[in-house]
């Protein structure tokens, strides 16, 4: 008997991006939980890359897989070949632009605006290629999902986007990030060669993520009673990453940049730290945020974007511009024990808020209302 459930494609390009950071995680975890939750709709799945050989087995044995391999322009033109050959019923955008060719009926998501708040931020060819891709999505899409409420906020204040086609979707946090043994910490903080206490920070560095800043306030800390607090950053150098280097390299060891870490060492790393900073100047969501709080780090966030929405009241907000400020915040995590304690606390229950199998339902929501018009 034919299927009769509506089929809707995914462009799945960006799930296979290694190392999985941001829009990749969102893009895997995402369409995982779809394909294995979402009983309503039939899934098609392109691929420019080609999966893992395990990814690939579980996701052929629930959705139909498309491998359609092209060097360049491959959304543009071969996805949009496809489309016009083969068109679902709706198809899905959740890391990248929609193609030219397409279904009449879209659904994409819209992750953050931070290039128009940021400017300087960003490569100049980048930050043009944001802002068209991203009004090109918010102007032909049948609905939107934004990652949070600001996103949708800015998205009708710049783009003119019509509220009535925005859906808020927040992120899910992956089970592995939970508090993890002691045993288990220790072990990886000598893997690492980490101080007993220290301050996390985790994200490519680039000035959006104003670890600048962080090195300063972390300076300022060093220079009170806390010698023995060390600053360690996780993330790739990406632009702009040469000056937060230098601004670090007077502080000597203090500071430690571990590049990209195994995702099955994070947790641990979180769970160790005595505090989780993460003072960006802008986020659609801010993952690592609730990454920290479900490993139980108390969090030190910015009061920017998003993540006083994400964080709430299980973080202490502070402005990212001031560099006093995060330095005032991250002391008193580190000297008030009781202080830590009530964030850690927090931040665990607040993180179980932030699950993949809800988003994906509610994604799944966002496909049958999109599928209606």
């Amino acid at each position: 008997m034919k299927d009769s459930r509506p089929l809707v494609g995914i462009d799945a390009s960006r799930s296979t991006v290694r190392p999985r950071t941001g829009t990749e995680s969102y893009s895997w975890h995402l369409i995982r939980q779809l394909v294995e939750r979402d009983a309503r709709h039939r899934f098609r799945l392109y691929f420019n890359g080609a999966p893992d050989s395990d990814d690939l087995a579980y996701l052929s044995a629930r959705a139909d897989v498309r491998q359609i391999p092209f060097a360049r322009l491959w959304t543009h033109a071969r996805l949009s070949a496809e489309m016009l050959a083969r068109p679902p019923d709706l198809l899905f955008v959740p890391s990248h632009v929609l193609p030219a060719l397409r279904p009449r009926r879209t659904v994409v998501t819209v992750h953050d605006l931070g290039y128009l708040y940021w400017p300087d931020a960003h490569q100049p060819r980048r930050r043009i290629y944001l802002d068209l891709s991203t009004r090109f999505n918010a102007a032909v899409a049948t609905l939107i999902i934004a990652d949070s409420t600001a996103t949708m906020r800015d998205l009708v204040l710049h783009y003119g986007t019509s509220p009535e086609r925005l859906r808020v979707v927040h992120l899910g946090c992956d089970p592995r990030y939970r508090p993890q043994p002691r045993e288990r910490v220790a072990a990886v903080r000598e893997r690492y060669a980490l101080p007993d206490r220290y301050i996390l920070a985790v994200g490519t560095i680039h000035p959006r993520k104003n670890l600048v800043r962080l090195v300063d306030a972390f300076a300022a800390i060093r220079r009170g009673s806390l010698e023995d607090v060390g600053l360690v950053i996780v993330g790739r150098d990406g632009w702009g990453a040469a000056e937060v280097h230098d601004r670090a390299r007077p502080l000597g060891e203090a500071v430690r940049f571990l590049d990209y870490v195994v995702a099955d060492d994070m947790p641990a790393l979180y769970t160790g730290a005595a505090a989780f900073a993460f003072p960006s100047l802008h986020e659609g969501f801010g993952l690592p945020a609730v990454e920290a709080m479900a490993c139980g780090a108390p969090v030190v966030a910015a009061d920017a974007s998003s993540l006083p929405e994400v964080v709430g009241d299980a973080g202490i907000l502070v402005r990212p511009t001031d560099p006093a400020a995060i330095a005032e915040a991250l002391s008193a995590v580190l000297t008030d024990s009781a202080l830590s304690t009530c964030l850690r606390a927090a931040g665990l229950a607040r993180a179980g808020r932030f699950t993949w199998e809800r988003c994906a339902d509610e994604v799944a929501a966002v496909f049958g209302e999109a599928l209606e018009r």
